[in-house]
């Protein structure tokens, strides 16, 4: 047994504190600041999303009930909770932004060989673009205008399916529509690009086609298109049809004067068509099929993290500190996935973040306490004590 660092310490040994340095004195985080450096700031927002600690008093209570625990964690003395409010009201949030991209790109790479699970090897990297709504409220958080009623935040994550891992994340109020996020997508030569309908403009989607980026995502109702060619398919595999298409309409052509490949799938489990639009042509329609279905991951992510991560109920009520928040979140996850990945455990993010929720005081190898144990409890041997009694 380890009889000197916690798990949170030993965790925290994960963190490329030099790039964070950097990073920090970037934007002059730690000017003028004596009471809350960025690094204890991180390590207490890290702390509240691992513990699932959900207001400031929380977090002041449960880190004030273990004071001689605090040196350990990296922290000089027990914080106050109108400390953490003013930091994650004054500090600047691009700093858990970058920080969290710096975390992204590192785990980028150990994920890097992780199987897609298609039927044909993809050299290039495989993304899901989508969105997932956070409802606020309207009185507190006017910044982040939606209905009429109520505020909300958006999250425009790009996931990379090799690893679940978020590749790139915009957030902004409820207000802005899914497909403007494209102007500030960072394209990827070689690279796909999976999204539903509500991503459908061909100027934008042009743009990705001429930076050699492909694309995948569905047709709308009203997509009118004329057929240039016909390959042959295989009808067992639920293709029906495999065809380039040139777009009808005087704009529409402007926007995309390119042929466009349209599969069309009849899905063998729910009898439902689908028709599929792509710049690509040279995968089999199946494999088409297949990547959009992947597309299903970002759902379980938005799903994952808000089920498993301190994003609903925030601490502050500006937009810094609900950037702040969010980013240091993400910055979470990642040095899981990048700890899960670095040890080579077996156990699921799910399952770590479980363990470290109550352990993260404990002096024990983190690559023993994430470990979940594969064997069976064996029932203990029949006693050889007589019985007095016959009842």
């Amino acid at each position: 047994m380890n009889i000197g660092k916690t798990l949170f310490a030993q965790l925290m040994e994960f963190v490329p504190w030099t790039s964070f340095a950097r990073i920090v004195a970037r934007y002059s985080g730690d000017a003028r600041v004596s009471a809350l450096p960025s690094t204890e700031h991180f390590r207490i927002m890290a702390y509240a999303q691992l513990t699932w600690r959900e207001s400031l008093r929380d977090i002041e209570a449960t880190l004030g009930a273990n004071p001689t625990k605090l040196y350990a964690m990296g922290l000089r003395q027990a914080v106050r909770r109108s400390t953490l409010a003013d930091a994650n009201e004054r500090r600047d949030w691009r700093i858990w932004a970058d920080f969290a991209a710096v975390l992204i790109r590192r785990a980028n790479k150990l994920y890097a060989d992780e199987p897609l699970g298609l039927d044909v090897n993809i050299a290039g990297n495989v993304y899901a673009l989508d969105s997932s709504t956070i409802d606020l409220c309207l009185s507190l958080f006017d910044w982040a205008p939606f209905r009429s009623t109520k505020a909300a935040i958006k999250l425009h994550t790009l996931l990379d399916l090799r690893g679940c891992i978020p590749s790139f994340i915009h957030i902004s109020d409820g207000k802005v529509a899914d497909v403007n996020v494209l102007d500030i997508l960072p394209l990827e030569a070689g690279a796909f690009y999976i999204m539903d309908r509500g991503y459908l403009d061909f100027a934008r989607l042009h743009t990705m086609h001429q930076a050699g980026a492909f694309f995948v995502t569905r047709a709308k109702s009203n997509f009118n298109a004329r057929r240039v060619y016909s390959a042959a398919v295989d009808k067992t595999t639920g293709v029906v049809c495999d065809q380039l298409v040139a777009l009808n309409g005087h704009y529409v052509r402007r926007d995309y004067p390119e042929h466009l490949r349209r599969v069309r799938f009849k899905d063998p489990t729910t009898g439902k068509t689908l028709i599929f639009l792509t710049n690509n042509t040279t995968l089999p329609a199946p494999v088409i099929a297949q990547l959009y279905k992947n597309r299903w991951q970002v759902e379980l992510f938005f799903k994952w993290i808000k089920q498993h991560l301190r994003i609903k109920r925030f601490l502050g009520n500006s937009e810094n500190a609900v950037k702040t928040q969010v980013w240091c979140a993400i910055a979470t996850y990642v040095l899981i996935a990048i700890v899960k990945k670095e040890l080579q455990l077996k156990s699921s993010l799910y399952t770590c973040l479980q363990i470290l929720s109550v352990s993260v005081f404990e002096k024990t190898l983190i690559s023993c306490a994430l470990q979940t144990d594969d064997y069976k409890t064996r029932p203990p041997p029949d006693a050889n004590q007589l019985i007095l009694l016959g009842f």
